[in-house]
């Protein structure tokens, strides 16, 4: 079975008032890192994950936020992860 690695941003939309909350709450989810916020609300985000459904997850749980107003999905890429065979290591 392939493994691969996926990478989502997105841009979150949240109630001025609610900010400092929904900080703490997307960066308690794993795999989440929050890299711009705004006093207005405005997140740019991104989630890593193993699998598409782990990325929809957290996608899923930061839109039920109470106080997230929307988000609007901004890229997705998925790579597959090569496993390292025996033969390639160095002692």
């Amino acid at each position: 079975m392939s493994q691969e690695f996926h990478i989502t941003s997105l841009v979150v939309h949240a109630a001025p008032g609610a900010v400092t909350e929904i900080k703490n709450k997307i960066s308690a989810l794993e795999g989440t890192e929050i890299h711009a916020v705004t006093d207005e609300g405005k997140f740019v985000v991104t989630i890593e994950g193993e699998t598409q459904r782990a990325i929809l997850d957290n996608v899923e749980a930061i839109n039920a936020l109470e106080g997230v107003l929307n988000s609007s999905l901004v890229y997705h890429q998925v790579d597959p992860v090569e496993e390292k065979s025996e033969e390639h290591h160095e002692h």
